[in-house]
């Protein structure tokens, strides 16, 4: 970061502080390991994080914090606090939420963890590796500050179900973010060439998910008998009534069909749907009462994303009227795009510089050149990305991304953080995860084997290091050099006042925690069973 003003210049304090708090996370380097593979076996979805959640409380309790947990009425995130006397207030999360049906075990060859469907939750980014890394640089940060005497208060929140934006819309209405002087944002690389970076220009664009629900809750009135002596009225035309079955098939053909028309074949955009176990099985008299479908798209800008739902909203209510059915929707996030802060990524991707990028020793090698064994391919001397073990600076990164983007395009991919910028002053950064050079020939790795990197210590705890100690770096930097933080705070101001930008939902929302995501069962001994089972 280029310095001109005494107000910016970093007093020795700094310095010594940050060796203070890469120090601390040196040392306890094996503690954060075991702890990080704790949750990545754990690997609970989306809004059923309940131990993971209870994880990160017990262990912020101990560590000094208040800890809320339940924060936004979200029964598996928290909230903690710890002080240190008036300053800054600092903020950063955890995620831990897995993705259903990627049950890998840390292992060199295909297969699930122990005991587990393939079917059941595994972590693909890993959200595992995002919180432990986080979480490394609070409490180094911590440690710093009681050594050196440096007043301030750290924040940080546990943040569920991002695989499906949940918690951090709700959080920001709740007011969790009020007060925050700014916010460190951090996920594994996941998209060349963010990796080893932060976001410049071009953040994340919006993201909405919503459930349509059809009710066929009057089938007996789809045909009423002309008969008004008849003892069983209707009962014939009541199990020819359509039903909810019919009323998303409806949904989903006209969907499907109009895709293609909804935008413009090119810009970033995506549209998904799942269709929701939330039916019923019925008598063979009866038509289905209730079916579910989620459509969840990403847009560059609010104004596609309105027009997607302008649309999904219109099949929906012409579907249920065709089909005798009421229509019930609920919104899963209506996120906005993000907005970017020039100062905090410079402050931070000077700290990322100062790390260094990660490096794999030889036991990450060798078990990388294993995988490439197992699937046939000659091991190669260096098996991981160049990428992964090089640094490139944001105006680079951003360059290289725009190269492959619209002119108009200003926002690319969709994550939650987004909500956050619109509340304090937010930097998002990038550490590499293990990810294999492609063979000649061969095209992509099976998804299992990024997974399977993700959980193997020899080749994660590299990310969990240098991401835990940028994030204590760029912390110690906003605490002990008031310039920076308000210059920070300059910007965002001024970002806000040139682009308003209101929230998209009530501030009453409440997540739909209650709807029918991945679950699982608890077995008579305790033990969990994910569902689906296969033979």
């Amino acid at each position: 970061m280029t310095e001109t003003s005494p107000a910016l210049a970093a007093p020795p304090l700094t310095a010594d502080a940050k060796a203070t708090a890469q120090r601390w996370i040196d040392e306890h380097m094996d503690q954060l390991s075991a702890w990080h593979r704790h949750i990545w076996e754990l690997a609970e979805p989306a809004w059923r994080e309940y131990r993971s959640a209870r994880w990160y409380v017990e262990r912020l309790r101990e560590e000094g914090f208040t800890v809320e947990e339940g924060s936004g009425g979200m029964p598996t995130a928290f909230s903690a606090t710890w002080t240190n006397g008036e300053g800054p207030t600092l903020l950063t999360y955890a995620e831990y939420d897995a993705v259903p049906g990627n049950c890998q075990a840390a292992d060199v060859e295909p297969g699930p963890r122990d005991g587990l469907s393939p079917h059941a939750p595994g972590h693909t980014d890993p959200h595992s590796a995002l919180g432990m890394a986080t979480l490394a640089g609070l409490l180094g940060t911590k440690h710093a500050m009681e050594v050196h005497q440096i007043p301030g208060t750290l924040r940080y929140t546990g943040e569920p179900a991002e695989k499906v934006q949940g918690s951090k819309v709700v959080h920001g209405l709740r007011g969790y973010y009020d007060g925050v002087d700014a916010i460190v944002s951090f996920h594994p690389f996941y998209m060349l060439p963010l990796c080893n970076t932060a976001r410049w220009d071009t953040q994340c664009g919006s993201y909405y998910s919503k459930v349509y629900t059809f009710v066929c809750d009057e089938p007996e009135t789809w045909q009423l008998s002309a008969n008004p002596n008849s003892p069983i009225p209707a009962s014939h035309s009541a199990a020819r009534a359509p039903g909810a079955n019919v009323a998303l098939m409806s949904m989903y053909t006209a969907s499907r069909v109009m895709q293609d028309a909804m935008l413009p074949s090119f810009g970033g955009w995506s549209l998904s749907d799942a269709i929701l176990p939330g039916g019923q099985a019925t008598a063979d008299n009866l038509p289905a009462r209730v079916a579910q479908i989620q459509y969840s798209w990403r847009c560059p800008s609010l104004e596609m994303a309105e027009h997607v739902l302008a649309v999904l909203d219109r099949n929906a209510e012409h579907a249920a009227a065709m089909a005798h059915c009421t229509l019930h929707t609920t919104w899963v996030a209506r996120n906005r795009p993000g907005r970017t802060n020039h100062v905090l990524a410079e402050v931070l991707y000077d700290n990322l510089e100062g790390v260094g990028a990660p490096s794999y020793g030889a036991e990450a090698v060798a078990a990388a050149q294993q995988i490439q064994r197992s699937l046939g391919i000659a091991p190669m001397e260096k098996p991981f990305l160049d990428e992964c073990e090089q640094l490139i600076a944001p105006r680079d990164a951003e360059a290289a991304l725009r190269e492959h983007l619209a002119p108009w395009q200003k926002n690319w991919t969709s994550d939650d953080y987004v909500e956050m910028t619109h509340y304090a002053p937010t930097v998002r950064f990038y550490v590499s995860r293990p990810a294999l050079k492609p063979a000649q020939g061969r095209g992509a790795y099976p998804g299992w084997v990024m997974n399977a990197l993700g959980g193997i210590p020899a080749t994660i705890d590299p990310t969990i290091e240098v991401a835990g100690k940028t994030v204590a770096g760029t912390f110690v930097d906003l605490l002990t050099r008031p310039g920076v933080l308000e210059q920070a705070r300059a910007e965002f101001r001024r970002r806000v006042e040139e682009e308003p930008m209101p929230p998209l939902l009530p501030a009453d929302f409440t997540p739909p925690t209650e709807l029918a995501w991945p679950d699982y069962a608890t077995a008579p001994d305790g033990a969990r069973v994910w569902h689906p089972r296969v033979p």
